[in-house]
């Protein structure tokens, strides 16, 4: 009989740090889009808002001459290290709506875990090919069979759930690498205005497109996609829902680059760093080495997954159309 493991998120659960309350029963979605008054520039904020606070708060956690020790995902040591639990298998089934990153957003990730493996060597990388944004997690820790059911349930939306992205195009901007305990990610802030970077869609792009410009955020964009699950009478699932647009660059699994206060206070200050360059050297830049910017949905629709989701893992229901 294999372990009994425990999930990262009961020790590092993600909290909303934005300040908006959600109503029971309604979408999720649609308080932040209300409190911010519909307004591209105040929902940029709270999204911002949410990323700063947390790694304030992460940092204290760090730093904090009380640390204890990092989260380490008890599922990724096994299946990474098969010596610790031979034979060891991830059971836990889930169903997603993933954004999958354009090349030019993946080259930037790539440029990011290359400067964050310079100083804490021993991290794991999530590998580019995996890289992806959970824009909708439908159903999180189930089995095959009822991933299965939910599934087939959906299956007259999965179609238009996949490809919206192609008529409904929303803009994220201001690359920041977000951190806990457990993780690190590069965390993206819904557009508001500012001039676009982006490389131009693939000839020909003759798409009737409903929903563009910043008026329409991803925000909007997450909204819709649990409008559609529910419409399809599933319930969404989710462990979560924080004003977060993020690709997982990569986990801990195990202290020995984060043993000491020092190296901690090495692995922050390196941080603060990169976010700094990204800041001065990326945002608004087209003429960076890397393009901080990202169009959902652009080289790829929205990738409809079901199985072993962690990590990257599991198999695509249907691939959307991008442009």
């Amino acid at each position: 009989m294999g372990s009994i493991l425990e999930l990262t998120d009961v020790k590092n659960k993600l909290e909303d740090l934005s300040g908006v309350i959600l109503k029971p029963g309604d979408n999720p979605y649609d308080a932040l889009i209300d409190a911010c008054h519909d307004n591209p520039a105040e929902i940029q904020a709270l999204y911002a808002a949410h990323r700063v606070r947390r790694n304030a708060q992460q940092r204290d956690k760090f730093l904090d001459p009380n640390f204890k020790e990092l989260i380490i995902d008890p599922y990724l040591l096994r299946l990474e290290n098969p010596h610790v639990e031979p034979g060891f298998k991830d059971s836990r089934y889930c169903m997603t709506f993933w954004a999958r990153p354009p090349i030019h957003v993946v080259e930037l990730a790539g440029a990011i875990q290359k400067k964050l493996k310079e100083i804490a060597p021993d991290i794991w990388l999530m590998p580019q090919h995996r890289m992806h944004m959970t824009t909708i997690e439908v159903a999180f820790c189930r089995t095959p069979e009822e991933i299965e059911e939910i599934k087939e349930t959906l299956r007259p939306v999965i179609p238009v759930v996949a490809s919206y992205s192609y008529r409904h195009r929303a803009r994220l901007v201001k690359p920041m690498v977000s951190y806990d305990l457990s993780a690190f990610a590069v965390s993206f802030l819904p557009a508001a205005g500012e001039p676009g970077i982006s490389p131009a869609p693939m000839a020909l792009d003759r798409a009737d497109v409903i929903k563009q410009g910043d008026s329409y955020s991803y925000h909007h964009l997450r909204r819709d996609m649990w409008d559609l699950a529910r419409r399809a009478e599933v319930e969404v699932d989710s462990r979560y829902i924080v004003p977060s647009a993020h690709i997982t660059l990569g986990r801990y699994l195990s202290h020995k680059d984060h043993s000491t206060p020092e190296q901690r206070k090495r692995w922050v200050d390196a941080i603060d760093e990169i976010n700094e360059w990204l800041e001065r050297e990326v945002w608004g830049r087209s003429d960076s080495e890397v393009i901080g910017e990202w169009v959902v949905g652009q080289e790829k629709g929205f990738d409809v997954r079901v199985g072993n989701l962690w990590y990257g893992g599991g198999r695509t229901v249907l691939l959307g159309e991008g442009f």
